[in-house]
């Protein structure tokens, strides 16, 4: 996967392609696999990085949703079990059985908890991932030591997966470049063409570290941009009705202590309407989510104060020791392109459903939906985009096929186990250069092979694609990533043939985006 190769695939095509894809997020590179596995002559353009927005700031989470199925959506609950399921078998090196416990304060809890994780184990079906029963006070203390046991009855352990979102993403668009597709990130898209009738019939675009503008005819485009939907859509036409609500959802990571053990606490109820978790991640505690509408999306969002303060205040009910804003490592912060639904009170009402929309011009519009079902997303996309394009038919192969860097016993390569099988090569290059295997901070779990590998082998152009989305040390912890850029730049200057220019500027942009991460603790 070599941003050269791709580029050199992208200029010397000179015939129509099958499908464009605007967006290099988890739907928009869920779609290059699945178009690509079929055979349909495929190109990506992403206008940032691979995951710069929504698809790099999850929860973390593989998982049916419980909360849908209070709601009663039952057949996105099942959609998202299923999706589950394949996803786990698919990419074992990236996604893992985690242990969640409903803590219960009242005598009815437990019960009623009980029952509602029981029929969500039981819609599994082949899927599941453990069985839900519930949990003693001692039982409960023994998996969470940290947990508030003033009035602690016991609790209810039910089982879901956990992921590294971006590292997903950066092997699925492995897995489409070895299908076929062509992906090229920082390639913006300025236009879309029309043909005589005033339909789409392909994008104008800029190449952002050349400046070579240039077009692409497609059969069909599709628009996978998530909360920037509307933006594409009226580039074919200005005069568009949005279609996009979106919220935005903030994180606050802390270290192991607070979350000392492999269990994950599940909050069934807050204020704003929504779950909220606390998960051990990368070593890590990570506690979200709020949901709270914006009126607009932008690429590097920040926390709200408000968001910050629920957060802390609703993890200090359930934490025997209370969390305060000294102790954030990182917070981050993410925007869910939730479709537009008449009554909705607020954004937490609105469906996680995905909806596949065409406008007047054809084009092909992908929004909703969860991380969790970007292939069954996919799919549908590709359905409709092949009738719309007129591809042949075939049918769709994502079903069993490995996500790059499938291996499932990926756990023997440590700290690279989320590599997979792309390990041994990393462990290739320290051997080659020792040097290599000196941490990039003593805070983090990463070192200098995996800044070499990001280049070389995962299409990483700035600092911040290597920090915050080929590893994620400033998810993680902000301040000692923005200690680790000058290392990063330098071996990235080493790789891509940069002057010390290239990294003052590198290191500038990287403080600015790490400004977003960090939170400020003058009020604590």
């Amino acid at each position: 996967m070599k941003r050269e190769d791709m580029l050199d695939s992208l200029h010397s095509h000179t015939s129509e392609w099958d499908v464009i894809i605007v967006g290099g997020g988890a739907t928009g590179v869920g779609v290059a696999i699945d178009a690509a596995s079929r055979g349909y002559d495929t190109l990506l353009l992403e206008r940032f990085d691979f995951g710069k927005g929504t698809s790099s700031r999850s929860t973390k989470l593989v998982h049916g949703g419980v909360r849908y199925l209070e709601q009663g959506n039952v057949s996105l609950v099942l959609e998202a079990l299923k999706e589950r399921g394949i996803l786990r078998n698919n990419a074992p090196h990236l996604v893992s059985d985690l242990e969640f416990i409903v803590p219960s304060y009242d005598w009815w809890e437990a019960p009623f908890y009980g029952l509602g994780l029981k029929l969500y184990n039981i819609l599994s079906g082949k899927y599941g991932f453990g069985s839900s029963r519930i949990l003693s006070r001692e039982e409960t203390l023994r998996r969470l030591p940290t947990i508030n046991r003033d009035r602690l009855r016991g609790g209810v352990v039910y089982y879901d997966g956990q992921f590294d979102d971006a590292r997903l993403l950066i092997n699925m668009v492995a897995t489409a470049a070895e299908q076929g597709a062509t992906l090229v990130n920082y390639c913006c898209v300025t236009g879309l063409t029309k043909d005589a009738d005033g339909f789409v019939d392909g994008v104008s675009a800029r190449e952002e570290e050349s400046g070579r503008s240039f077009i692409a005819k497609g059969k069909v485009v599709v628009n996978a941009t998530g909360p920037f939907t509307d933006s594409v859509r009226a580039l074919a036409d200005p005069a568009v009705q949005p279609m996009i609500s979106p919220s935005q959802g903030v994180h606050l990571v802390f270290d192991r202590s607070f979350l000392p053990e492999e269990s994950a606490i599940m909050v069934p109820h807050t204020t704003d309407g929504r779950v909220m978790f606390a998960i051990p991640w990368h070593g890590h505690t990570l506690v979200g989510t709020t949901d709270t509408a914006i009126p607009e999306a932008t690429i590097d969002p920040s926390p709200m104060e408000k968001e910050i303060e629920f957060i802390l205040t609703t993890a200090a009910r359930y934490l025997c020791k209370p969390p305060t804003r000294r102790d954030v490592l990182s917070t981050f912060t993410g925007i869910r392109p939730l479709v537009k639904a008449v009554g909705a009170r607020n954004t937490a009402a609105l469906s996680r459903d995905h909806t596949i929309h065409i406008d007047e011009s054809g084009l092909l519009t992908i929004a909703g939906g969860k991380w969790t079902t970007y292939r069954n997303m996919a799919e549908d996309g590709v359905n409709h985009a092949a009738i719309l394009g007129k591809l042949p038919d075939r049918e769709c192969a994502t079903t069993r096929l490995n996500i790059h860097g499938f291996h499932p016993q990926a756990e023997k390569f440590g700290s690279l186990s989320f590599y997979g099988s792309d390990a041994p090569a990393i462990q290739a290059l320290i051997r080659e250069e020792p040097g290599l295997a000196e941490p990039l901070s003593g805070d983090l779990p990463y070192v200098g092979a995996e800044v070499v590998w990001a280049v070389r082998q995962e299409m990483a152009r700035t600092v911040e694609d290597v920090l915050s989305r080929r590893t994620r040390a400033l998810f993680l912890n902000a301040r000692a990533a923005i200690k680790a850029a000058p290392k990063v730049a330098a071996l990235m200057a080493r790789e891509l043939n940069r002057n010390a220019a290239w990294r003052v500027e590198q290191l500038a942009a990287f403080h600015w985006v790490a400004s977003h991460f960090v939170l400020d603790d003058s009020s604590a």
